[in-house]
This record gives C-alpha cells, sequence and structure tokens, in this order.
C-alpha cells in the first residue's frame, strides 16, 4: 500500500475502554500538530490542511536543522508527560507520537537518506492533490499552486545541494528518480490546462517555464551523478535492525520475524503440496507429477494463471469487484462498513509509478469526505510478452485476493475505521505493520468465510500469502546478508511461484525500499496471533468474529504489539 504521507488511516464502530480523557493532553498534542504544519506545509496538505497550501519550505540544511530542534523540544514535552491521568487512547497517543520523533530524528541524523535518495525530492504529489481536490474553488486553488510552481526551481537548487557528491548516491534511487521526472512534467502540463480553463493562463506562462526547466535541469544534473553512483542500496544489518525497530514497532526484532517467517513458510508449502497434488489430474491430466514439491505446485499454478482477464479489461475488472466484495462482507457480517466513504480505482498516476503496481491513497484525516484512491498501474505500455506475465501473475483468483487486500475489507475499510477513532494521532502517523497486516489478515478472513470456495482459490491464496512471508525472506536476506540478484529471483520465481516480470519488479522495490516488505508478515502474524490467543481465551464457542475485528479496529493504525496489550487486558 502506498499512502499519502501522514494519510488518513482506517473504521471504529466500538469505543476505545473508557477512561476519562486528559483535555491537557489533548491541547498539547493539537499544539504539535499546527507547529509541525507550519514547519511542514507539504506534510499539513497531505493531511487536509489546505490553508498551508501557499507556503513553501525548501530541503536544504536550514531546514533539516530547524527539523531537527523542532524534534527535541517535543520529544522532551512528551516523555515528561505522565500516562496516570491518560486514556488508553492517549496512552497510545503518546507512545506513537514518542516513537514517531525517535524515528523522524533517527532518519534525519543516522539514516540520512536524503542525502543519498535523489528521488526523495519529488513535488508532485502536493502539486496534484491541491489541484485536483475540491476545497476551494479552481481559482483559489491555482492561487495557492502559484507560489509552489515558483518555487520549484529554488526547490531544486536545494535538493541537489543536499545530495552526497562523489558518488554519494544510489545508482537505483537516482534512475527512479531520473524515470519519475516526466510524472512531474505531467502534472505542471495539468496545472497549465486547468489555468487555461480559469483564464489564468498568462499569469502561469512565465512560472511554468521556469518550473519545467528546473525540472528538465534536476534530470540532467542526475544523469550527470548517475556514472558515478556508487553507494550500495543495501542499508546492513545494523541499520535494518534499527530501521525495523523504528518502522514495525514490533514486539519482535526484524531476526526473530525473519526466523518466524520461514516456519511459516514450511506451512504454507506442505498445505500447497497436498492441494496441487489433488489439482494435478483434472488440471494437468494423466501425466505422473513430479517428485519436487516446487515443480508440482508451479506446474498446477502455470496452468491455472492462462485465466485471466483480457488485457484492455485490466483496471475495469478491478473495478466492476468492489461492489461485489462489498456485499460478500455485508452478508457474512464480518464488519461493518461505511458506504457514505467514497472510494475511486483510477489509473496510477504517473509520478507515482515505478515502485508499487497497486495502491491506495487515503485522505488527510481533517477531510475524511474526500475520495480514497485505488490506483492500479494499467498494462498498456508493456510488450505483449510483459502484460502476458504481469496478467497470468495477477490471475482471476489472485486479481480478487488484491482487491481484498487492497481494498474490501483491507486497506480501504481500515481506513475508513481508524478516522473514527478520537484525536488525529493514529490517524496522521499511523503504524504502517499495523496497516498492513491487517490486509494481509483480510485475506485470510475472506477465505475462511468462503469466498470463492474452490480448490483453485485456495491454492491461489496459498501463492499469494506466500508472497507476504516470501516478502519478509527476501528484504532481510537482501539488506543484512547480501542476496544477489540471482538468489532473489530464485526465491521469488521457482520457490514462490512468482512470475518473471513480478519477481523483477519485487527486486527492483527492494532495492528502492527496506524494511517496509516485512510489514506485511510481522503485522499479520501478530494480529493472528492475537485473534488465536483470544479465541482460546473466550472458551469453545465464546468468541465472536465480528466483535473481534470490530475491537481490533476500534483502536485505530496504532501498532498491533499496543492494541494486543490492551485487548488481552480487557
Amino acid at each position: 500500500m502506498k499512502r499519502r504521507e501522514f494519510a488518513a488511516l482506517g473504521l471504529a464502530s466500538l469505543a476505545l475502554p473508557a477512561l476519562a480523557a486528559d483535555a491537557g493532553f489533548d491541547g498539547q498534542v493539537e499544539a504539535f500538530l499546527e507547529a509541525l504544519w507550519r514547519l511542514d506545509p507539504d506534510a499539513a496538505v497531505a493531511a487536509g490542511r489546505f490553508e498551508f497550501a501557499p507556503q513553501i519550505t525548501l530541503p536544504g540544511s536550514a531546514q533539516r536543522d530547524r527539523q531537527r530542534a523542532f524534534l527535541k523540544h517535543w520529544l522532551a514535552e512528551f516523555e515528561n508527560r505522565s500516562d496516570a491521568t491518560l486514556s488508553v487512547s492517549q496512552r497510545m497517543d503518546r507512545a506513537m507520537l514518542i516513537a514517531k520523533i525517535n524515528s523522524d530524528l533517527w532518519q534525519l541524523d543516522t539514516l540520512r537518506e536524503w542525502a543519498w535518495n535523489p528521488a526523495n525530492y519529488n513535488p508532485a504529489g502536493p502539486l496534484d492533490l491541491l489541484l485536483n481536490t475540491d476545497y476551494a474553488p479552481l481559482p483559489e486553488r491555482l492561487k495557492a499552486l502559484k507560489p509552489r510552481v515558483a518555487a520549484l526551481p529554488a526547490f531544486y537548487r536545494a535538493a541537489q545541494a543536499s545530495l552526497a557528491p562523489n558518488g554519494g548516491v544510489t545508482r537505483e534511487h537516482t534512475e527512479l528518480a531520473i524515470q519519475q521526472a516526466p510524472g512531474v512534467l505531467g502534472v505542471l502540463d495539468d496545472i497549465a490546462k486547468r489555468a487555461a480553463e480559469a483564464g489564468q493562463a498568462a499569469t502561469f506562462k512565465a512560472p511554468l517555464a521556469q518550473a519545467r526547466a528546473a525540472v528538465n535541469g534536476y534530470g540532467a544534473h542526475l544523469k550527470r551523478l548517475l556514472p558515478s553512483a556508487r553507494r550500495s542500496f543495501r542499508i546492513g544489518a545494523a541499520l535494518y535492525e534499527a530501521k525495523f525497530a523504528h518502522d514495525i514497532q514490533s514486539a519482535r526484532t526484524a531476526k526473530a520475524t525473519y526466523e518466524i517467517a520461514l516456519q511459516r513458510r514450511e506451512e504454507v508449502l506442505a498445505g500447497m503440496q497436498a492441494q496441487a497434488a489433488a489439482l494435478w489430474p483434472s488440471v494437468i491430466g494423466a501425466e505422473a507429477p513430479p517428485a519436487d514439491r516446487f515443480a508440482l505446485i508451479g506446474r498446477v499454478i502455470a496452468k491455472l494463471s492462462e485465466r485471466h482477464v483480457a488485457r484492455e479489461r485490466f483496471v475495469d475488472e478491478i473495478r466492476a469487484q468492489i461492489p461485489q466484495l462489498e456485499a460478500w462482507v455485508r452478508d457474512h457480517d464480518l464488519l461493518n462498513q461505511d458506504m457514505s466513504k467514497p472510494l475511486a480505482v483510477r489509473e496510477t498516476p504517473e509520478y507515482e509509478r515505478g515502485v508499487a503496481g497497486a495502491s491506495i491513497e487515503a485522505p488527510g484525516p481533517y477531510r475524511p469526505q474526500d475520495k480514497t484512491y485505488y490506483n492500479v498501474t494499467p498494462l498498456d505500455e508493456l510488450t505483449p510478452e510483459q502484460a502476458e506475465s504481469s496478467l497470468r501473475e495477477y490471475n482471476h483468483w489472485i486479481l480478487q485476493i488484491l482487491s481484498i487486500h487492497e481494498a474490501i475489507p483491507g486497506h480501504y475499510t481500515q481506513l475508513v475505521h481508524a478516522n473514527r477513532v478520537p484525536g488525529k494521532v493514529k490517524a496522521l502517523f499511523g503504524n504502517g505493520a499495523m496497516i498492513e497486516g491487517w490486509a494481509v489478515y483480510g485475506e485470510r478472513m475472506m477465505i475462511e468465510s468462503g469466498y470463492g470456495a474452490s480448490p483453485e482459490m485456495t491454492l491461489m491464496w496459498g501463492k499469494w500469502h506466500l508472497r507476504a512471508v516470501t516478502n519478509t525472506l527476501l528484504d532481510y536476506s537482501v539488506h543484512t546478508g547480501g542476496m544477489t540478484e540471482a538468489d532473489a529471483l530464485d526465491l521469488l520465481m521457482r520457490q514462490a511461484f512468482q512470475t518473471e516480470r513480478e519477481a523483477r519488479e519485487k527486486w527492483r522495490r527492494v532495492q528502492l525500499t527496506s524494511v517496509q516488505l516485512t510489514s506485511y508478515f510481522s503485522g499479520y502474524s501478530e494480529i493472528f496471533v492475537l485473534r488465536e490467543q483470544l479465541k482460546a481465551k473466550s472458551g469453545p464457542g465464546g468468541f465472536d468474529l465480528k466483535a473481534f475485528h470490530e475491537k481490533f479496529l476500534g483502536y485505530g493504525s496504532a501498532p498491533v504489539r499496543l492494541i494486543a496489550a490492551e485487548m488481552i487486558r480487557s
């Protein structure tokens, strides 16, 4: 899932355990947020505070100094606040704020991605959001956009000055930034078109020309850097373990999560082997099945994967799945839904392409009424061979599981729930492992409820679930153990039954990100363990699955570790 920065996260119908809220703490949080929006107007815009739209900050050393001072001040403020008078929700908020600030300081001074990742400097998101969100009439939105467009030359100069010299950037992130530049130019073209519609073409002519020149100049600068870019994209074991602790906030270490994923992999493969063996006669025929389990499972999956939607209907098919999934969740009483919150399936904007093929982009918590976008990258620009590979990966069964994960009852449903939780902290700074973990758990929830009930769906869910497990194995092995491209592709294709195109895209993704790929299995496994613990605690017939779902989502997008502690205690 790719969210807007500080995106709104997820639906809560059961209130958190009652405890009188401390109004002083709520006031402190509001003061922190208002100070944050002044420091970082882009974050304010992403959160839905559009009055900050005309304000500009440049990504240079002066801004980093201001950010460091801000974080240290507020860390002391929240650390000095006692939990004694806080409600359950507020205690979680305080813990999340302290963790977020510590993480930001670590990112700023230890990881220092601002110095080696040129793709960090992509201004298209706020520009596109301001242009296409109907928070005000178009002339007012254009008025807010104009200073941002005019500031792009200074923005890119500051970006260039921030990047490490003498080969200190990574080749992979430099290539990504170059690839995304046409998307930034596309957003500027959209602004020009809308300005013409509003009769403001003349006032935007010069700023847009200078902005385009700045984008092209940055791209040319990166192309000059590319031959000497020699920093490794692998962050190494020490940074990885620390980043896992900051980003995932699990009760486990990264290494322990990796070892649990290895165990889960064996369980999944054993089940898939039995399922594939049972399907072999009807899918393959009289030919004797191979003894090798990977060959057995792979042959059956490959044959079944020939059933897929037509290339030109890829996005339309996903769009058609949404009402079907809504009806299933409603008819099987799995959890409550809020049909008033709009979800729009759209083609992924060009400036966001290059990392994930599908994602959810949710509005900020200040404007929960705005649309949530289910972004899907179309297959138009692929060769016939590439398109066929993608279509086989997202075959008849797996395309449905993708929409379960991204939309219902996955990310979209969880995001709507979280906006109902008191306060804004959990929505603004939601825990990625809880969010991704819920989506993976949602897949299992639907299969357990009988969705798509067939041996084929069961086998394909095994393949999809194996993806989440393999994500952890891949990410940990690549960044801490130096796994090679050849070994990674073998893990993904032969051992996890992914098509070549999907595997190569995942190899690209693991070079461009770190730790995020572990969030799926880490969050899922903790949620599932919690569910089974509460089942055992309830005794035979005493466990209410819907009540569990509602209560779990009722805590918002807090780390599973914090939610589990409260649910076990209550």
